[in-house]
């Protein structure tokens, strides 16, 4: 086999279905390959939403997301999705192309040392060669789906990628999965048991060992309420008399969550990932006075807080082991209920005025319950956080980690891909769309079925609210209105602009009859974020 033949088979074998980039001379034999291993190459219009929709079919099968890109200015095309796989911990492989490395020395053109670029974004980056074309394959596949998972880069040269593989198949048995024991299962165990106030907080790692099982078990076991991360909305769902929601960036939400937080007397953190966090979770708790039991993939090199026990292991083996047999008679003084009424009255689920806030509503109510929604970085972003309710794992997707806008609109057409039958929907704010608006056209090439909700208020709106809040002059956040309505009828889709909530269910049942994608552009006015998350 050509070593590019290699490295294919093992990413087929790894689950992976479908590939994303852009093609140039030097990734040909690449995406050959990859088309002959039974893996799909998809050309996207920019290689930072290729690797979005490859992120987007990870999270619909497991399988590890693909972005090839050619050699120079489409491999750092790339550079913004790939720092957002290591830092939303999203098994990503980069596969660039390269000139060969005698070629290299006598030759200028678009050449870069790329796996320079990319070691400090990455797990591990690697150059393709024909003697261990097996092993790099292997590797790459392994470090990018074990612990927290991540990208990994692999540079093919030109004439490798065609040259036959001399080396022999390598795979590396699985790490197993592991959880406490000994004098540290006896602390954790105990402590759970005699909890009067306990807490479980849940984050990243347990989406992607799917643990929600065990999440459940735990806070029903413990009658323990809980709290996630935006990427765990849903480990429990969150129609749950023990849910208290999302964290992550909403102030008006920290001020109920936080405070139950100090009042907690044991604190479970299952899989917990403060990368998704604001700063006012900067040591949210005081380990000198609370139990704080943190079971995480990989060590607290992070410092955003410290814990009573630290586990290093299995989310859902570690959870398994340490619950007590018994339940507890706890949070006696309805503080839980409380906390669940102010977060209720905070973001009304049936709000009575045109707004995001209504917008959200809407679409929340009059699309089914399977839905799956994207989010891209924004005022928007915050407040559908909050205000959309999960009922299953990796029902709302976005970039909490890195926070990058554009990433919506490529995550949903890459899930959609995935499920063509299933109703799948991205929210962008109206910058955010015009980033990748190109990428309409592929998803009508497609024929793919996504909505695309776009929030129209011609403003930065989260940047110009924190001018204002800083008292600052407006400067940098405004720019024209787009019809986007008509965007999206010219790249061969439907698109409807809305001022009402009539007007939105009218648009949103269309939607979901429609034979190709539907743009809906919710026009709201600027300022209507204040006082909202």
């Amino acid at each position: 086999m050509r070593a590019a033949d290699v490295l294919a088979q093992r990413l087929y074998q790894a689950g992976c279905r479908y590939a994303f980039g852009l093609p140039g001379g030097e990734v040909l034999t690449l995406i050959d390959a990859l088309e002959k291993a039974g893996i799909s190459f998809i050309l996207a219009k920019h290689e930072n939403a290729a690797g979005f929709m490859a992120e987007g079919t990870y999270h619909r099968t497991g399988a590890p997301a693909i972005l090839v890109a050619t050699v120079g200015p489409g491999a750092l095309n790339g550079i913004n999705v790939i720092e957002n796989a290591h830092q939303d911990r999203v098994p990503m492989l980069v596969l660039t192309g390269c000139v060969d490395a005698d070629e290299a020395e006598i030759y200028t053109h678009q050449v870069l040392d790329q796996p320079q670029v990319f070691r400090p974004i990455t797990k591990a980056s690697f150059t393709l060669n024909t003697g261990a074309a097996h092993v790099i394959a292997d590797k790459a596949v392994t470090i990018a789906t074990e612990g927290r998972p991540g990208p990994v880069h692999i540079d093919v040269p030109i004439t490798v990628a065609d040259s036959p593989a001399t080396g022999t198949g390598v795979l590396r048995v699985a790490a197993a999965k592991t959880a406490p024991t000994g004098p540290d299962l006896d602390t954790a165990r105990a402590a759970l048991a005699g909890a009067k106030r306990p807490l479980i907080i849940v984050g990243v790692d347990a989406v992607t060992e799917g643990a929600e099982d065990i999440v459940t078990m735990a806070a029903e076991r413990l009658n323990a309420p809980v709290i996630t991360t935006y990427k765990a909305k849903g480990l429990l769902p969150e129609d749950h008399h023990l849910s208290l929601g999302g964290a992550g960036l909403s102030p008006k939400a920290d001020g109920f969550l936080l405070p139950l937080v100090a009042e907690a007397d044991v604190i479970l953190a299952i899989g917990y990932d403060p990368i998704e966090m604001r700063p006012g979770w900067q040591n949210p708790w005081n380990p000198a006075t609370q139990m704080v039991i943190d079971i995480t993939a990989e060590p607290n090199h992070h410092y955003m807080h410290q814990s009573s026990l630290n586990i290093i292991g299995d989310c859902a083996a570690s959870v398994a082991a340490i619950l007590p047999k018994t339940l507890n008679d706890v949070w006696p003084d309805g503080q839980v209920q409380r906390t669940q009424a102010a977060r209720a009255k905070a973001f009304p689920t049936a709000p009575d005025t045109w707004g995001p806030a209504q917008v959200i509503a809407t679409c929340q109510d009059h699309l089914p319950a399977d839905t799956l929604i994207t989010a891209d970085s924004g005022a928007h972003r915050i407040l559908l956080s909050q205000m959309w309710r999960c009922q299953f794992p990796r029902a709302l997707t976005q970039s909490s980690g890195f926070c990058t806008m554009g990433c919506a609109v490529p995550l949903a057409m890459g899930a959609q891909i995935v499920e063509p039958d299933r109703t799948i929907v991205s929210f962008s704010g109206d910058a955010g769309l015009l980033m990748v608006a190109g990428e309409l056209a592929t998803a009508a090439e497609m024929g793919l079925k996504t909505i695309f909700v776009v929030f129209v208020d011609a403003s930065l709106a989260l940047i110009e609210l924190k001018q204002r809040q800083r008292q600052m002059d407006n400067a940098g956040v405004d720019f024209a209105h787009t019809d986007f309505a008509a965007i999206a009828r010219a790249f061969g889709g439907a698109g409807h602009s809305v001022r009402s909530k009539d007007e939105l269910e009218t648009a949103l049942r269309a939607a979901q009859d429609a034979d190709n994608f539907t743009l809906i552009a919710a026009e709201i006015d600027r300022k209507s974020y204040d006082g909202t998350f």
